[in-house]
């Protein structure tokens, strides 16, 4: 007998059989032994994820000789003739070939016959986006009114392409694609089943490999056996397919963790020899970051391929490391395609990893000395290194000057001082008035250095500015704190995220829960809620406010998008402010107040306005209007942003 592949041998003969598509089978499955069956049915989906084979299973159910169930006998002649495609009242119809409006009407002049030996006569056309549009009309009547005895079953890998009229008058199922791990897991069955020898690792090559497809996997795996006489392993499936397999990526991974750069290179140049995607090789190595991730977070996980090596890596990695490096691979694949090369970009991005990483000393500049030390500092301070070369031989001089018995020896910076104290009396005021600019910051050795932010010179009596507060630089304008006595900092730096209005709507209402209708929209902000339950708060306004009982009143718009938990998060947002209310309830209608939405839409408009009326009032623009026929254009016209 002859050799029949694993997709064809392994095709499933019943329901249960199927990876996958669960969602479609539960729903035929249903339907045959209830008895409540469509005349026409649609599944499409892409290649290889079972549409025929559903159909060709829902036909053997339709005429099984045990009778119309969801689990067919297999052993009937009926069960016998459908899976070996010999049935006669199975009718096979490739849309591919037989687009001509002819073919069409010579198929349907056959429907109203009775089936000459099942149940029912099947019609089964695959690819069906490919008839004609004479031959979508020729199918309509029949499609919508069939006899009795009739089932349409229609495959389509492109449903876009059938008319809506053809649409309305099936059961439409859409099968996904499988997933590599499904495919993973069925090549395992069906090569124990075969007793051919494998590698885990190798099969996860050909469940990506198959992208989605278990037709596709079946087909690799077959190439694969053949590829190996007999037996499945990662490097020869890697040969065949082209790839990497994953020891490669391990190395690169492992040198990370290393900080070695010639190791990193070193493993690149052996990837190179299979010239590899390097865009995969890229995905691969952020598949393995995160693999190292969830053994760090979840240590029970079980990795499908290279366990112990990974949990190895896993424990001597830094977990802000991984999550660096995976910033960085997953740039570096956007971006992959932008390279001057492929490979160069990726060993850049390689590189990029080792020079950011959290455990690598960054450069940064000397401190500046410390007069109240009297320990010598080991290194020359930065004012030195900036002098011209003539002024070095005056250096060793006083290097060389022997201290007296009993005295210390003078420190290094304070040696530098009296030489440059030296060369300033000797240089004239014209030329020390334009000196002054770069000596001064250079060596930083005045008696008293200037002030810095931690020690300010006046107002001493001003508590220190927290970290956070120095970074954000706030204008003139921008509140820095709720005054009073309290602490600057915070708790959370709510002072850099909301506006003074809403700082005094938020104390105001802590103070007095009463006072919520009244700074509702100014206290919207500090909530802090996102999506779409954010945009039904800016839609909203306070109804009533009693007792702990907060009573919203939102546009009646939202009111199809409204869940229950909703009225929770603005509880929470409010209890976490420590604000006073027990419980949120909400109502949709028209708004007759101003909503914080429609506050904002009016103050943009009127911002807008008077940009424009500014803008038509100066000199300048009414000269250019005047005496070059200029004309302001209104609608490229923005306020300017509040510092």
């Amino acid at each position: 007998m002859s050799y029949q592949v694993l997709a064809r041998k392994w095709r499933p003969q019943q329901f249960n059989e199927m990876v996958g598509q669960r969602h479609v089978l539960k729903a035929l499955v249903n339907a045959l032994d209830q008895d409540r069956l469509h005349h026409a049915y649609l599944f499409t989906g892409t290649r290889g994820v079972g549409k025929t084979t559903i159909a060709r299973l829902f036909a053997k159910s339709l005429n099984c000789e045990e009778g119309v169930s969801s689990t067919p006998c297999g052993v009937c002649s009926s069960c016998r003739e459908i899976a070996e495609n010999r049935f006669i009242d199975l009718i096979e119809v490739d849309a591919a070939s037989r687009t001509k409006v002819e073919d069409t009407r010579e198929l349907l002049d056959n429907v109203q016959y009775a089936p000459t030996r099942g149940r029912f006569k099947v019609y089964l056309i695959d690819e069906v986006h490919m008839l004609s549009n004479h031959s979508f009309n020729a199918l309509l009547k029949t499609l919508e009114e069939p006899p009795p005895h009739v089932k349409f079953l229609l495959a389509t890998t492109d449903p876009q392409k059938l008319p809506v009229t053809v649409l309305s008058r099936c059961l439409q199922f859409n099968l996904k694609s499988m997933t590599p791990d499904m495919v993973v897991g069925h090549l395992e069955e069906v090569l124990r089943r075969e007793q051919v020898d494998f590698e885990p690792a190798a099969l996860l090559h050909l469940g990506k490999a198959a992208q989605g497809s278990m037709r596709d996997a079946l087909s690799l795996t077959d190439q694969a056996v053949a590829y190996g006489q007999g037996r499945i392993r990662e490097t020869e499936v890697a040969e065949m397919l082209g790839t990497v397999d994953t020891r490669q990526v391990l190395s690169l991974i492992e040198a990370l963790c290393r900080q070695d750069a010639q190791s990193l290179l070193a493993a690149v140049d052996r990837m190179a020899e299979y010239t590899p995607d390097w865009q995969a090789m890229m995905a691969d190595l952020l598949a393995m970051l995160h693999r190292l991730t969830v053994l760090q977070l979840a240590p029970s996980y079980q990795a499908p391929t290279h366990h112990e090596a990974l949990q190895t890596l896993a424990e001597a990695f830094a977990p802000e490391d991984i999550q660096l490096y995976y910033q960085l691979g997953l740039q570096a694949h956007r971006d992959l395609d932008a390279a001057p090369e492929p490979r160069q970009g990726f060993e850049m991005a390689l590189l990029r990893m080792l020079a950011f990483s959290p455990d690598k000393p960054t450069s940064t500049p000397p401190p500046l000395p410390d007069h109240g030390q009297d320990e010598p500092s080991q290194e020359p301070s930065a004012g030195l290194q900036e002098e011209p070369s003539a002024e070095v031989p005056k250096q060793p001089e006083t290097a060389e000057a022997e201290p007296e018995p009993g005295g210390g020896a003078p420190a290094a910076p304070e040696q530098a001082a009296v030489e440059l104290e030296q060369q300033d009396s000797e240089i004239p005021a014209s030329e020390a008035s334009q000196e002054t600019d770069s000596i001064e910051p250079e060596a930083g050795l005045e008696p008293e250095p200037a002030p810095v932010a931690s020690e300010p010179p006046q107002h001493s009596d001003l508590p220190e500015p927290p970290p956070w507060l120095e970074e954000q630089h706030p204008g003139p304008s921008e509140p820095v704190g709720t005054g009073g006595d309290s602490d600057p900092s915070g708790q959370d730096g709510t002072e850099t995220r909301f506006s003074a209005a809403t700082l005094k709507a938020l104390d105001s209402v802590v103070a007095d829960p009463d006072t919520l209708p009244d700074c509702w929209l100014d206290l919207i902000p500090a909530l802090e809620l996102t999506g779409v339950i954010e945009n039904m708060m800016r839609h909203a306004v306070v109804r009533d406010m009693a007792d702990g009982h907060l009573m919203l009143r939102v546009d009646g718009d939202y009111q199809q998008l409204y869940e229950d938990n909703y009225r929770h998060r603005v509880e929470e947002a409010l209890q976490a402010l420590d604000v006073a209310v027990v419980q949120v309830d909400i109502e949709f209608g028209d708004m007759l107040e101003e909503t914080l939405y429609q506050r904002e839409q009016r103050e943009r408009r009127e911002a807008h306005a008077a940009a424009r009326q500014s803008l038509e009032q100066d000199q300048v623009v009414q000269t250019l209007v005047r005496e070059f026929d200029a004309e302001l254009l209104a609608d490229t016209i923005e306020p300017a942003q509040r510092s």
